[in-house]
C-alpha cells in the first residue's frame, strides 16, 4: 500500500466515523436544539463537552410613563414629588428628568458538563450606560436650563450556575438552575450633572446607572424544551433574589423571568423562533445615602415595573467543517409595561450571539 492509498483509506475512514458522530448526536445539530440567544441556560452537554459563548445586546429606552400613562418632561417637573424634599438644595418637584437610556452589554460565557446530567455554567459581562436628561431651572417652572449626559462602564456583576436535568426523552428535556450572582460590578459609579441651581457637581449615580447589585443574589429556574420533526417549543422562569443589603445598606429588587418559545427549522441549519416574556423588578429596599438628586432613577420607590415582551429570532448552527458553531439574532419589543414610575420605557432590546461547543 502506498502513502497515497494510505491516506485515501484514513480519509474514508474519518468521514465514516463523522458521520456516525453526527447520527449519534443529531440533537446537536439542529439549528432549533438552542432556545433563542436572549434565553440563558437553556439546555444541557454532553459528558465532557465544552461551548464558549459571546452575546452582544443592546436596550434603548426612551418616553416616560407611570402606570401605563405617558408623561412629559414638563409634567415631571412641575407635579412629581420629590422624595427629598426637605434636604438642603432639594426642591419640591422633580428638577431633573431622564429622556432617554442606552446599554450595551457583553457577556462571555462558558460551559462545562462533567456527567451528562449536569452542566456547569459562568457569565461574566461588561456593560456600558448612556442616559440622557432635561434639567429644568430653579424649584418651580417649566424653564429648561438645559441638558446632560452621565455615563458608566466596567464590569457588571458574574453569574455562576449549575444545571441539573430532572426528566429527558427523546423529545424533550427538562433541567433546573441553581446559581449565584456574583458582585463584581461596581456600586460606586459617579459622573458630572447638571443641577437646577445650574451648578455641575460630581455625585455619585442613580441605581439604573449602577454596574451591579453589590450582592451575592441567588439564582433558581426551571426549563422544559419539547422537540417534533420540524418545530420546537420551550419555557422557562428564572428568579433572582436579593436575599442581602450590600456595602451601602441597600437591595436591589428580586426579578422574575417567565418566557416561552415556539422554534422552526427552515432548513438543516437555519431556524426561526418567536418568543413571549414576561419580566417583574421589584423596588430596591433601603436606600444609599450618597445617592439624593431631584430625579427620578434617585428614588428607591420608582424602579420597579412590569413589561411583555414579543420575540422575533433567527438561529443558525453549522454542519460540517461548521459543525459546533452557532449564530443567532433576537430583537424584542415591548407589547406592554406597567411601570411604578415616572420611569423610562424601555423601547427594544437587541441581541446578536455566537456559540461554539467542543
Amino acid at each position: 500500500m502506498n502513502t497515497s492509498q494510505f491516506l485515501s483509506r484514513l480519509t474514508l475512514l474519518c468521514v465514516s466515523i463523522t458521520g456516525t458522530a453526527l447520527a449519534d448526536h443529531d440533537d446537536n445539530v439542529r439549528p432549533d436544539s438552542h432556545a433563542p440567544i436572549g434565553v440563558m441556560g437553556d439546555h444541557l452537554h454532553k459528558k465532557g463537552e465544552w461551548m464558549f459563548s459571546y452575546r452582544y445586546m443592546q436596550m434603548s429606552m426612551d418616553d416616560l410613563s407611570d402606570d401605563g400613562d405617558s408623561l412629559s418632561p414638563e409634567e415631571i417637573a412641575t407635579t412629581a414629588v420629590n422624595p427629598f424634599f426637605g434636604a438642603p438644595g432639594q426642591p419640591p418637584t422633580l428638577r431633573v428628568v431622564p429622556t432617554e437610556m442606552t446599554m450595551d452589554m457583553h457577556m462571555v460565557g462558558f460551559m462545562y458538563a462533567p456527567t451528562d446530567r449536569v452542566t456547569l455554567m459562568v457569565m461574566g459581562q461588561y456593560i456600558e450606560k448612556d442616559m440622557q436628561h432635561i434639567t429644568f431651572r430653579g424649584p418651580r417652572g417649566t424653564d429648561r436650563l438645559g441638558n446632560f449626559t452621565t455615563r458608566s462602564s466596567g464590569l457588571g456583576d458574574t453569574r455562576v450556575s449549575a444545571l441539573i436535568g430532572l426528566r429527558q426523552t427523546e423529545s424533550s428535556t427538562t433541567h433546573a438552575t441553581v446559581g449565584l450572582s456574583l458582585p463584581t460590578g461596581s456600586t460606586e459609579e459617579q459622573d458630572d450633572v447638571l443641577a437646577p441651581t445650574g451648578m455641575r457637581p460630581t455625585l455619585r449615580l442613580p441605581y439604573p446607572m449602577q454596574l451591579g447589585s453589590g450582592s451575592y443574589d441567588p439564582i433558581l429556574g426551571v426549563t422544559h424544551v419539547e422537540f417534533r420533526d420540524r418545530y420546537s417549543f420551550g419555557g422557562q422562569w428564572t428568579s433572582v433574589l436579593r436575599i442581602e443589603d450590600n456595602d451601602d445598606s441597600y437591595r436591589f429588587g428580586d426579578e422574575h423571568t417567565a418566557t416561552g418559545w415556539l422554534a422552526w427549522q427552515a432548513n438543516r441549519q437555519l431556524s426561526l423562533s418567536s418568543r413571549l416574556s414576561w419580566r417583574m423588578q421589584g423596588d430596591v429596599d433601603d436606600r444609599d445615602q450618597r445617592i439624593i438628586a431631584p430625579v427620578q432613577t434617585a428614588d428607591p420607590d420608582r424602579q420597579a415595573g412590569r413589561r411583555i415582551d414579543l420575540g422575533l429570532g433567527l438561529n443558525w448552527a453549522g454542519q460540517g467543517d461548521w459543525r459546533g458553531h452557532r449564530l443567532s439574532l433576537e430583537w424584542l419589543v415591548p407589547l406592554d409595561q406597567d411601570l411604578d414610575g415616572p420611569q423610562l420605557e424601555t423601547e427594544w432590546t437587541a441581541t446578536l450571539g455566537y456559540q461554539y461547543a467542543f
